[in-house]
C-alpha cells in the first residue's frame, strides 16, 4: 500500500492528557482545524492540499483504528486506498463490507454492506481487509450510475498508471461470472464493454461517455504520432474513420509548474501548446479542442466537434 501524506494530526487515543475541548471546539469554529474522524483532527492547511482521493483515504485510515478486527474495508474507502478516483464526490462516510449474521447498522462515520463475504476476493489491511482492485473495481460498477462507474473501472486498468495498472478487465469480468446472481450484473456488465484502458483521468472518462451519448465515433485514446517536423505528440481522443484529432484541454498544463518544461512559465506554455496544435494541424483533417465546462454542456461539445468537421449519428441535443 502507499504511504499516507505526512500531515499534523491529533487522535484522542494517543494522547496522556485529556484534549482541552473548549480550545478543540475554537479551533474547528475557527477553521484552523477539521475533524476528520471521531477522536481525530487535522489541520487545515493540511487537510486543504490533499488532493479529494487522499482526503478520503486519510478518513478510511482514521476510521479504521476505531473498527472491531477482521473489517472489509469496500466500495468508495477501497478505492481510495488503492488509488482508483471518483468522478462523484467521494462520501463522509467509509464503505465497510460485513456478513449477513453481523452487518449491523450504518452511522455518519461508517456505511455498512452487508453481503456474503465468501463471494469476496479481499487482501489484507493492516488488522483488516479490503477488496483487491478488480473486486473494487466490479462492486463499483454494480452500484454507481453509469458515468461515474465507467469513470473508476477507467481508473483501476488505466495502462500507464505509476507502476502498472491496478488490474485489468478480463479478471473483473472473471469475478464478475462468479458471482452471477448479484444485483447489479446488467449494469456491470454495460460498464465493463465500455471501460478503456487508455483514459489518464476521470475527465478523460467523461469525455468518452458524452461523446458517445452524442452519437459521436467512438476515439482511439492517447494516439501516439510523430510530426514531421520531429515532435512526438499524443491525442487524447484521435478519430481514425475522420482523421481527427481531439484534445482535452485542463488548465494544469498552464498553471502547474511541475507539468511544464522547466524554465518555462504559464505564458511559455501556452505559446508552445499553440506552436503544437499548429503542427498537428497541419498533417489531421479535423482538429478540436474543448475543456471542463464544455463537457458539462453537452450542446456546446457537440456544437464543438461538428463545427470541426466531426459527424455525429444524432441530431443536435
Amino acid at each position: 500500500m502507499r504511504p499516507l501524506p505526512e500531515i499534523d494530526t491529533i487522535r484522542r487515543s494517543e494522547r496522556m492528557e485529556p484534549l482541552d475541548n473548549r480550545r478543540l471546539r475554537r479551533a474547528l469554529d475557527e477553521g484552523t482545524w477539521v475533524k476528520v474522524a471521531p477522536g481525530a483532527f487535522v489541520r487545515s492547511d493540511h487537510w486543504l492540499m490533499l488532493a479529494p482521493l487522499e482526503r478520503h483515504r486519510v478518513r478510511v485510515h482514521e476510521v479504521a483504528r476505531r473498527l472491531e478486527p477482521g473489517a472489509v474495508i469496500s466500495y468508495a474507502a477501497a478505492a481510495a486506498e488503492h488509488g482508483i478516483d471518483m468522478l462523484d464526490p467521494w462520501p463522509a462516510a467509509v464503505d465497510v463490507t460485513c456478513g449477513p449474521a453481523t452487518g449491523g447498522r450504518s452511522s455518519g462515520v461508517v456505511r455498512r454492506h452487508t453481503r456474503d463475504r465468501r463471494t469476496l476476493e479481499v487482501m489484507p489491511f493492516g488488522r483488516h481487509m479490503i477488496t483487491t482492485p478488480a473486486q473494487t473495481a466490479l462492486d463499483l460498477a454494480r452500484s454507481l450510475r453509469f458515468l461515474p462507474a465507467v469513470a473508476s473501472v477507467d481508473q483501476a486498468i488505466w495502462a500507464d498508471r505509476p507502476g502498472g495498472e491496478l488490474t485489468d478487465i478480463d479478471t473483473i469480468h472473471e469475478l464478475w461470472t462468479r458471482d452471477a446472481h448479484h444485483r447489479g450484473q446488467v449494469r456491470a456488465l454495460r460498464v465493463l464493454s465500455f471501460a478503456e484502458r487508455g483514459a489518464a483521468n476521470v475527465r478523460e472518462s467523461h469525455c468518452r461517455v458524452e461523446l458517445a451519448r452524442l452519437g459521436f465515433p467512438r476515439p482511439r485514446l492517447q494516439e501516439r504520432r510523430m510530426l514531421r517536423t520531429g515532435r512526438l505528440v499524443f491525442a487524447d481522443f484521435y478519430f481514425p474513420e475522420a482523421d481527427h484529432w481531439g484534445e482535452f484541454d485542463g488548465e494544469g498544463k498552464y498553471r502547474d509548474a511541475a507539468l511544464r518544461r522547466p524554465g518555462h512559465d504559464a505564458a511559455d506554455a501556452v505559446i508552445d501548446e499553440k506552436n503544437r496544435e499548429n503542427e498537428i494541424r497541419r498533417e489531421v483533417r479535423g482538429f478540436s479542442r474543448w475543456d471542463r465546462t464544455d463537457v458539462e454542456r453537452p450542446r456546446r461539445l457537440y456544437d464543438i466537434l461538428t463545427g470541426d468537421g466531426l459527424r455525429s449519428a444524432l441530431p443536435r441535443p
